[in-house]
């Protein structure tokens, strides 16, 4: 069954790989000179899911990179959030569902919630106004603030056994993955909303990361491949994700643990001051109608 699963993520992956490269041919004139740094954006890649991988939200640290530097529109950032995640995210998963044990049963229930979130979600978001993107941006960031806090102070256990889930617990948590399939796609992460929610249900923490690597697999692709479509997403940042494989590698390979501890702290720093931002953004923004 790990093996079809397996196959499953690679093929909706270099399915998302075709529409997007497609995409770029199509708009190739376009593509570099869209604001995004050439240089400065393959860095931020590397860094960005160097930590992703160790749980650290990569859609926190890029909401609080990416507006700040004018490197995509709010109207994008959702789309933009989705998008550059696919790729690094692919090879992520690979890398821990090979790796940690977590029931099948589990892991195909929370998988299969997350992306009928994520393929509802992009028809939705592109209607909305740019002040509330901003908003539920804010509501993201400040809901990821809250629950790193709430695990270093001990306000979320981080110490259960459990590999699998059953009864009311899977039905609760698929559910919980359904919605945050559609969060996702408004640019509220849902790695730091799994991770609670698998520690809450008592699941050994290191679960989290195959159900929230093996979820955003298959949404993530299938997400954006609609964003693709209704064209609301950066494709430079997009292309310069690819960069993001070798942050992931050296997580994965070359550092085989590392102490957050004080990364969270500045993380949360700036989580708060990027939130606060984007509140005086949509003050000083005049309403639209």
């Amino acid at each position: 069954m790990q093996k079809l699963l397996i196959i499953a993520i690679i093929i909706v992956n270099f399915t998302f790989i075709y529409f997007f490269i497609r995409d770029l041919l199509k708009h190739k004139a376009d593509v570099m000179k869209e604001p995004a740094n050439p240089i400065w954006t393959p860095i931020s890649q590397i860094v960005i899911f160097f930590f992703s991988t160790f749980g650290i939200s990569d859609f926190a640290i890029s909401t609080a990179i990416f507006p700040k530097a004018k490197w995509v529109s709010m109207k994008k950032l959702p789309g933009t959030l989705n998008a550059q995640d696919v790729i690094p995210i692919f090879v992520m998963s690979l890398a821990y569902i090979t790796t940690v044990n977590v029931g099948i049963k589990t892991l195909l229930v929370c998988i299969v919630c997350q992306v009928i979130g994520a393929y509802i979600g992009p028809r939705f978001v592109v209607k909305l106004p740019e002040n509330t993107i901003r908003t539920f941006v804010i509501v993201g960031l400040l809901v990821a603030t809250t629950l790193i806090v709430a695990g270093k102070v001990g306000l979320i256990a981080a110490n259960g056994t459990a590999t699998e889930l059953f009864g009311w617990k899977l039905v609760v948590t698929g559910f919980l993955l359904f919605v945050y399939g559609a969060l996702n796609n408004i640019g509220i992460g849902s790695f730091s909303l799994t991770m609670a929610t698998v520690y809450a249900m008592g699941m050994d923490p290191i679960a989290a990361f195959p159900i929230m690597m093996g979820g955003c697999a298959f949404s993530l692709p299938i997400g954006s491949m609609q964003f693709i479509k209704l064209d609301q997403y950066s494709r430079k940042i997009t292309l310069f994700s690819v960069f993001g494989i070798i942050g992931v590698l050296i997580a994965v390979f070359l550092v085989k643990s590392i102490d957050t501890s004080v990364i969270q702290w500045i993380v949360i720093v700036v989580l708060l001051y990027s939130a606060y931002s984007l509140h005086l953004g949509n003050k000083k923004a005049k309403p639209i109608d």
